[in-house]
């Protein structure tokens, strides 16, 4: 359990000598800090903390950059340090009160022996007796990548096309690549995200962030009721007549309906899109004042009329335009929304009517779960961290007249999220959206603002525009968008700080941590000085050592070291969306079956109940490989032999009737065969006579062999793989089947269905 620590009393005046002005030595940063201080101390122990009235106030480095985070360790250091001279009848003030003793507001923070008061003591010994020798840092580490294989930058080159446009490189990109190295690529991802694939790409990854899609009820409820009953069921109405069958109509009108609800649905995505696609800074995201929304969308917010001219094709249901939209008139005119301008206050995504509705408030919650999303979407902050479980709610609930607002166990969370959900009490309808709560917010709860800044009572009305301006100045809303991309681009989570101090491994992974945290504030860095365009971001973690790391060049014998390198690497198993991408590229048309509830049991999501997507296979994923990798080589292998050699995707240099064996031109060219297919299908760049093409000889020769020793073999393909084929070449010597079977046993290896 996390305390909130409490230095109030009869302290003396803070200790002003040189430990106050004193550089941050390692000691500090690694140990004192990393596992006492930032762990433990910070959660109350600074403005807005529950020990925010304490002199002994620490400062977040996480919401620094640069010089700056560096002045916080430094301010950090001196505050410990003079803490540290502070003595108790003999015993430093600084132990007594992380042991629970002086009546420590906080309670138990560390037993006592255990690993993070052994730190504290240690450092305590080392600020009143600074002459006594440190030991020696160990200067022995070997840099972090040392021993890690990059990707070449071809393999690169194939890897961020296929992930971000869901296409194999050009020969044009191969080119510029060969010739200038990593240097191409920003080129390069400049025309790439210009592709619409790109957007897609950015949509469906932002989505597994946000998971808009997946708020409960039909779309159209999006809509409350109170403010949109006549307009929100637009398509029940609609005029048909024009389609004279009656069973066509009905039809017509489902499909109508169809497509509006994927309209609604697709709003806030398709405003990241629209952020991102036009170069707009990403801060819009939280101050956007405007939404995205189609001809459909519009007739749903009843603005359609005024809007016509605005669209390309009023007839597109998808087809988005920004627009702002007027603020809402009730249908009982008692929830008539408060606007200063007359305008609905959007900010971004935040107070689009999908994201309200995707984390709902009830009474009970009061908004608390729209706060804990707003700080992890955000800001890159999990709220439940700040504190574990309370362990005795009951004797909380006797011992406080309102805990979350009074023991410290409680305040150290609520203290952070209540204000925010306070933000959020104009949207308190639970059918709907807006609305206000009858006798006004509660007031067992800290009052609205972020960070310890209040809200103005004149700012009410835009809550939520106030907070987003607030948030995209936060260093953390920078570092928490490039975390999104890193997301995106290698489907892991940023690493988190270590917490078990007894773990034998915790230093390498905290400088796993370390590594890897001082590369994403780097690129945060350069993100926000570039105007928060989200591109760079993806430039700049692309051509990065973390994205390009292949793995190590030998086996690592020693566990420190492979636990420092844990999460360097990218091997993730493909989602349903990019193994369908990822056929397409290859053969030209997607397999087209990992969707619905294939794609959810090959580990995609719902965005409601099924949220995370699986990164491990199981039985049922290895049982869809397999029918994905016959069905898909059944029916490419013998379309591709039917059509010109010149048209060929798998095999433009070989032709059925070459038989293994028969003479040592044909080998040459099977063999030729058989690395471009490695090269296509694989990313791999075997040549002819390579033991990885030999592997695959083996196979091939081996079904047409054992082909031969049969009698009666059908000299055509089976009817299954002939269908829609439009002349079905004759396979007379078995070989479009071998090469059937070469696809398949391609298309179940690891370079294909792992990125």
């Amino acid at each position: 359990m996390a305390h909130a620590t409490d230095a109030r009393g009869d302290e003396k005046k803070g200790h002003t000598g040189p430990d106050c002005v004193a550089t941050v030595d390692d000691f500090f940063r690694n140990e004192v800090w990393a596992k006492v201080g930032a762990l433990s101390c910070l959660k109350c122990h600074k403005i807005g903390g529950d020990a925010e009235k304490s002199k002994f106030i620490l400062q977040d480095p996480n919401r620094s950059k640069g010089q700056d985070q560096e002045e916080a360790l430094r301010q950090n250091r001196a505050a410990f340090a003079s803490m540290a001279k502070f003595r108790e009848k003999d015993q430093s003030r600084l132990l007594l009160k992380v042991i629970g003793g002086l009546d420590h507001g906080g309670a138990v923070v560390l037993k006592p022996d255990s690993v993070g008061h052994r730190i504290l003591t240690d450092f305590v010994r080392r600020v009143n007796s600074p002459t006594i020798e440190l030991p020696a840092i160990d200067k022995n580490a070997p840099p972090f990548f040392d021993g890690i294989v990059m990707l070449d930058d071809r393999r690169l080159l194939r890897r961020v096309t296929l992930s971000l446009a869901g296409r194999l490189p050009t020969d044009a990109e191969i080119s510029a690549i060969a010739k200038s190295g990593l240097k191409a690529m920003p080129a390069l991802l400049d025309s790439l995200m210009k592709e619409e694939a790109f957007y897609t790409r950015l949509r469906e990854g932002f989505n597994d962030v946000f998971l808009t899609l997946g708020f409960d009820g039909n779309p159209e409820t999006v809509l409350s009721y109170e403010h949109f009953s006549t307009t929100r069921n637009w398509t029940e109405k609609h005029d048909l007549n024009h389609i004279a069958d009656a069973k066509a109509r009905q039809q017509a009108r489902y499909k109508l309906a169809n497509d509006y609800r994927q309209a609604i649905l697709g709003e806030p995505m398709k405003l990241v899109e629209h952020i991102v696609r036009n170069d707009r800074p990403f801060t819009e995201i939280l101050t956007a004042d405007y939404i995205m929304v189609t001809p459909y969308s519009a007739r749903g917010y009843g603005i359609f009329e005024q809007l016509r001219p605005q669209f390309k094709n009023p007839d597109d249901p998808f087809e988005y335009i920004p627009v702002k939209l007027k603020a809402l008139v009730a249908r009982t005119r008692d929830d008539d929304q408060q606007s200063a301008t007359g305008f609905y206050p959007h900010a971004g995504i935040l107070s689009t009517f999908q994201y309200l509705r995707r984390y709902p408030t009830t009474e009970t919650n009061r908004n608390r779960l729209r706060a804990r999303m707003y700080f992890q979407h955000f800001l890159g902050v999990d709220v439940l961290e700040l504190a574990a479980r309370v362990s005795d709610a009951a004797a909380v609930s006797t011992k406080y007249k309102i805990p979350t607002m009074e023991a410290s166990e409680c305040v150290v969370c609520h203290k952070t999220i209540d204000p925010v959900a306070g933000l959020f009490q104009d949207y308190y309808k639970f059918e709907g959206v807006y609305g206000r709560r009858k006798g006004g917010w509660y007031k067992d709860m800290f009052e609205p603002g972020f960070e310890g800044e209040a809200m103005p009572p004149e700012e009410r009305w835009r809550s939520l525009q106030w907070l987003g301006e607030r948030t995209v100045k936060d260093p953390r809303f920078a570092v928490a968008m490039v975390e999104h991309v890193y997301y995106i681009l290698t489907g892991r989570k940023a690493l988190l700080p270590p917490k078990d101090l007894d773990d034998p491994l915790f230093v390498p992974r905290r400088r796993a941590y370390q590594e890897q945290r001082r590369e994403i504030e780097t690129i945060a860095t350069r993100f926000a000085k570039d105007g928060f365009n989200l591109k760079s971001v993806f430039k700049d973690l692309v051509v990065s050592n973390f994205y390009r790391a292949d793995g190590p060049a030998t086996a690592i014998k020693d566990p420190r070291r492979r636990s420092e390198l844990d999460d360097v690497g990218l091997v993730r198993m493909l989602s349903p969306e990019q193994i369908e991408r990822k056929v397409n590229a290859i053969f030209g048309e997607p397999w087209g079956k990992l969707n619905d509830q294939l794609a959810m049991l090959y580990g995609g999501i719902d965005s409601k109940e099924v949220t995370e997507r699986a990164t491990d296979p199981s039985g049922a994923m290895g049982a869809i490989q397999r029918i994905m990798s016959n069905d898909v080589a059944c029916k490419q292998t013998g379309r591709d032999f039917g059509r010109p050699p010149a048209e060929r995707r798998l095999f433009p240099g070989i032709e059925p009737s070459v038989i293994p064996g028969a003479t040592p031109e044909g080998d040459a060219a099977i063999r030729k065969a058989i690395a471009h297919l490695h090269e296509r299908i694989l990313g791999r760049q075997d040549a002819p006579d390579s033991a990885e093409v030999e592997r695959t000889w083996k196979l091939f020769a081996g079904i047409v062999h054992d082909a031969h020793e049969q009698k009666g073999i059908d000299p055509r393909e089976n009817y299954h793989c002939r269908q829609g084929v439009p002349a079905p070449p004759a396979d007379p010597a078995y070989t479009i089947r071998a090469w059937r079977g070469v696809v398949t046993y391609l298309l179940r290896r690891q370079e294909f269905l792992y990125e």
